[in-house]
C-alpha cells in the first residue's frame, strides 16, 4: 500500500460487465452479483484512502452483445477504470464454458500487470472463476488474496439433485464437480472472504471441508439510496423528477397497463432472472391457484431482457416458457404481466415506487437467495417484501423487519403471505415505513466501503510483515520476473554441469552477481524432482524457472509454483493414451521407466536404425496424431504434445513475462535442444556437443563454443556481451 493509498484490482470474469446501463437479467450470469462489484468499485472509487481500481472483466467482441464490451479500457472515473481481457476466443460464452481458458485469462493479465508497471495491493476475486484468478495471482506475486462468492456450488448442487436432476447431467451442464473443487482450494489459500450474510458463511461455505481455514468478515452490501428513494417522495412538490425519471415512470406504467385489465389493483412485483433457481413458477402457481389473491392484487414478473424466446440458454427457454405455459393453464391474462424488457438505471427504480404507490408487494421466491439485493431497493422504496426463508433474506428481514419469509416450495405459504400484506393497510403501513428507515440504517455503500477499506488496510499491513495473523509469501516469483530484462536458460546435463566445476562456479557467481537485471533457468530432460536433485547435488543456485520434461512443464520460483497456463495450452488435441498404442507395435522401441513418463510426455529407448524414425512419423501421421518428436544422445525417444518442446516454452515465457526473445541467452549439447536454439535468442553451443548440432553450424545468433559444459556458457557469455548488458541497465 502505497503512502497515497490502496490499489485494488477486482476480478468478475463471467457475465457482460459496464459501469452504466448493465443489461441485468439478460442470462443467468448477468445478476446481482455483476451490479455489486460495479457498485463496490464505484464506491470505493469515491474515497480518500482508495488511489486507483481496476475491475477485471472478459473481452467480448460479438454482434450478439454490445460493442461496450470490446473495449479494452473503460474510463469510469479518475481513480476507476474496467479492464478487458481475451481470454477463450471474443464471443459471447456462459461461465461454466470459461474454466478451460482461465490459465490463458492469468497469462494475459500478468502482461497487463507487467506493462503498466504497478502492483496492486490485493486482488479480490468475485464467484469461482474469477476466484481461480485471483487466486493463482496471489501466488504469484505474493500480496493478500480476497475472495467474495456469491453463491456456492454445493449449495447449487445440493438443490438440483433436490429437484430430481442427475448428478451426471447437473455436472455436464455446470461443471459443478470443478466448481466445487475449486472453491475447496480457494478456501484453503483465501486470506480473507468477505460475505454478505452470517447464514451465507454457517449454511453455504460450511459445507465445505475447508470452511474453517480462512477468516471471514460479513459486510451486507449497500444500495444506492439517491437512486432507490421512497414511492412518497414524488408525492412532494418540492421533489421534482428529472425528465429521464419521468419518463421511465410513464414508461412502465404504460407497459403494465396494457396487460391488465384493472390496472389500478395493487401489484405483486417480482423482478428476477429467468433462472429455475428463482422459482418463477412456483410464484406462479401460488398466485393461479388462489382465486382470492387474484381478485385482490395484479401480479407483474419481471424475468430478465428478450427478444426471441427460441434463441435463448436452455435454462432460460424453459423457464420463460414455462411462465407462458402456466399463464395459459391458470387463465391469468388480464391479471398477470411479463413485459419483454426494463431499464435498470432509471425504469427499475420506477417500479418498485409505483407498486409500492399501488399498495403492492415485492416478492422474491428464490428456491435459495444467497443475499437479495433486490429486497433491499424495494424496502428502501417503501415496497413492503415477501422472502424466501432460504439465504441471504433471514438477515435482511432480522435488520429491516418489512415483510415476511415463506417456504418457497410451499404455495399456500407464499399466497397466505401475499393476502395478509394487501389486504392489512395497518400492516402495510408498519412494512412500508420499517423498510425505508431500516435500509437507510443498515445497508447503505458508505458503510460497506468504510468496513471494506478497514478490513484491507489491515490485511495488507499484516501482509507486509507489520503484523502476525497473515504470513508473507516467501517466494513473489512474479515481483520478481516482472522487473526482469535478461534471461540465460541453459540445459543441465552436458550443459552446465559437466567436468569443469572451477567454470561452473564462475557461471554461478556471475549470476548471483547480476541477480537484479538476469533471471536464471533450466530447461531439461529431466523431470523436475530429478532436476532439482542434480542442481542441488552441484549446489548450482536456486532457478527462476525449471522447464523440464523435454519442455512439457514450466515450474516457477523457490516453491516451484507449477505453470498452469502452459498446462492448458499444451493439452489442446493431445492424446497420449492413443500414442502409446499406435506405437506399442514397434519392436525396436522400448517403453522407458514409469518415473521419466509424464503427462504431457511418452518416452522410449532407440538405438539408432535406418529409417525407424520415418517408420514412427509416418504411423502418427496416418493416424492424424499431432505431435513433436525429439531423438536425442542417439538414444532417448521423447514423444510430446505438437505446441512442447524446450524452445516453445522459452517463447510462452517471453510472451507471458514480455522479455525480449533477444534478451534470452539459451545454453545446449544436443538434439532435444535444437529448437531452443535456434531462432532469436542468443544461442551457445557447448563444445562437448552431440553430432546432431552439426547441422546448427552458420546459423544466425548460434555460437559453437570452444570450452565444454559451463566454461562454453562463460565464453558464450562474453561472446554476446551478456555481461556488460546488466551494467546498462543497472546505469539506467
Amino acid at each position: 500500500m502505497s503512502t497515497d493509498g490502496l490499489y485494488i484490482q477486482l476480478f468478475s470474469i463471467h457475465g457482460l460487465l459496464r459501469a452504466e446501463n448493465m443489461e441485468l437479467g439478460r442470462d443467468a450470469d448477468t445478476g446481482g452479483q455483476i451490479k455489486y462489484v460495479v457498485e463496490l468499485a464505484e464506491h470505493l472509487s469515491q474515497r480518500k484512502d482508495v488511489l486507483k481500481i481496476d475491475l477485471f472483466t472478459r473481452l467480448i467482441s460479438d454482434k450478439a452483445v454490445s460493442s461496450d464490451y470490446a473495449r479494452p479500457i473503460e474510463q469510469v472515473n479518475d481513480k476507476l477504470r474496467i479492464v478487458r481481457i481475451q481470454c477463450g476466443g471474443r464471443i459471447y460464452r456462459r461461465k461454466e464454458l470459461l474454466w478451460p481458458h482461465l490459465d490463458e485469462y492469468i497469462d494475459k493479465t500478468i502482461k497487463f500487470i507487467k506493462r503498466q508497471g504497478v502492483l496492486a495491493d490485493v486482488f479480490h476475486g468475485h464467484y469461482p472463476d474469477a476466484g481461480y484468478v485471483a487466486m493463482q495471482l496471489a501466488k504469484i506475486f505474493g500480496v493478500p488474496f480476497i475472495y467474495t462468492g456469491h453463491s456456492m456450488g454445493r449449495a447449487k448442487k445440493q438443490k438440483l439433485l433436490g429437484e430430481g436432476i442427475a448428478e451426471a447431467d447437473i455436472d455436464r451442464q455446470y461443471k459443478i464437480d470443478q466448481r466445487i473443487y475449486t472453491e475447496e482450494d480457494i478456501l484453503k489459500h483465501a486470506d480473507l472472504i468477505i460475505a454478505s450474510t452470517n447464514q451465507e458463511v454457517q449454511e453455504q461455505y460450511g459445507l465445505y471441508r475447508n470452511k474453517d481455514v480462512p477468516a471471514f468478515q460479513v459486510i451486507p452490501p449497500g444500495i444506492a439510496i439517491d437512486k432507490f428513494y421512497p414511492f412518497y417522495y414524488d408525492m412532494l412538490p418540492e421533489n421534482e423528477k428529472t425528465e429521464m425519471a419521468a419518463y421511465a415512470q410513464a414508461h412502465v406504467l404504460k407497459e403494465l397497463n396494457r396487460f391488465f385489465l384493472q390496472p389500478d389493483k395493487p401489484l405483486i412485483l417480482a423482478l428476477s432472472r429467468p433462472d429455475k433457481r428463482k422459482n418463477i413458477s412456483g410464484l406462479i402457481k401460488a398466485f393461479g391457484r388462489s382465486l382470492e389473491l387474484q381478485s385482490m392484487a395484479n401480479l407483474a414478473i419481471f424475468a430478465g431482457l428478450r427478444k426471441d424466446i427460441e434463441t435463448m440458454e436452455e435454462n432460460e427457454k424453459n423457464v420463460l416458457t414455462d411462465m407462458l405455459l402456466l399463464m395459459d393453464k391458470y387463465d391469468l391474462y388480464g391479471k398477470m404481466a411479463i413485459p419483454k424488457s426494463h431499464d435498470f438505471e432509471y425504469e427499475v427504480p420506477a417500479l418498485y415506487r409505483i407498486a409500492a404507490e399501488k399498495r403492492g408487494v415485492f416478492i422474491n421466491p428464490a428456491l435459495t437467495e444467497p443475499f437479495g439485493l433486490t429486497l433491499l431497493e424495494a424496502g428502501a422504496s417503501g415496497l413492503p417484501i415477501v422472502a424466501t426463508c432460504n439465504g441471504g433474506p433471514q438477515d435482511i428481514m432480522l435488520n429491516c423487519e418489512n415483510g415476511i419469509l415463506v417456504d418457497p416450495n410451499n404455495h399456500r405459504d407464499i399466497a397466505e403471505a401475499l393476502k395478509k400484506i394487501v389486504s392489512d393497510p395497518t400492516l402495510w403501513e408498519r412494512f412500508s415505513k420499517s423498510g425505508t428507515m431500516n435500509v437507510r440504517k443498515h445497508y447503505t455503500w458508505e458503510s460497506h466501503a468504510e468496513t471494506y477499506a478497514g478490513k484491507l488496510k489491515q490485511l495488507v499491513k499484516e501482509f507486509g510483515g507489520e503484523g502476525l495473523q497473515v504470513a508473507k509469501p516467501s517466494d513473489p516469483i512474479g515481483r520478481r520476473l516482472t522487473k526482469l530484462s535478461y534471461f540465460l536458460v541453459t540445459d543441465i546435463d552436458n550443459t552446465l554441469i559437466g567436468d569443469d566445476n572451477q567454470a561452473l562456479s564462475e557461471l554461478i557467481q556471475f549470476l548471483q552477481y547480476n541477480r537484479d537485471c538476469i533471471g536464471f533457468g533450466v530447461a531439461t530432460g529431466r523431470p523436475i524432482d530429478s532436476a532439482l536433485a542434480i542442481l542441488q547435488e552441484y549446489e548450482v543456485l536456486s532457478p527462476d524457472i525449471v522447464i523440464s520434461s523435454v519442455g512439457t512443464e514450466i515450474y516457477y520460483g523457490r516453491s516451484n509454483h507449477y505453470g498452469k497456463g502452459w498446462d492448458a495450452h499444451l493439452a489442446y488435441k493431445w492424446n497420449r493414451a492413443r500414442i502409446v498404442e499406435l506405437l506399442a507395435g514397434f519392436d525396436f522401441l522400448k517403453y522407458q521407466e514409469d518415473e521419466t513418463q509424464r503427462k504431457f510426455k511418452v518416452s522410449y529407448y532407440m538405438a539408432p536404425g535406418k529409417d525407424r524414425l520415418a517408420a514412427i512419423h509416418n504411423c502418427l501421421l496416418e493416424n492424424k496424431v499431432r505431435y513433436n518428436l525429439v531423438y536425442s544422445h542417439g538414444e532417448f525417444l521423447d514423444i510430446l504434445p505438437y505446441r512442447a518442446s524446450k524452445g516453445k516454452a522459452i517463447r510462452y515465457l517471453s510472451y507471458k513475462w514480455e522479455i525480449p526473445l533477444r534478451n534470452f541467452l539459451v545454453c545446449g549439447d544436443s538434439g532435444n535442444d535444437e529448437e531452443m536454439l535456434r531462432g532469436e535468442p542468443a544461442a551457445v553451443v557447448v563444445g562437448n556437443y552431440s553430432p546432431e548440432l552439426e547441422g546448427l553450424k552458420g546459423a544466425r545468433n548460434v555460437y559453437f563454443a570452444d570450452a565444454p559444459c559451463a566454461g562454453g556458457i562463460v565464453e558464450g557469455i562474453r561472446k554476446y556481451q551478456f555481461d556488460k548488458k546488466p551494467l546498462k541497465e543497472k546505469a539506467n
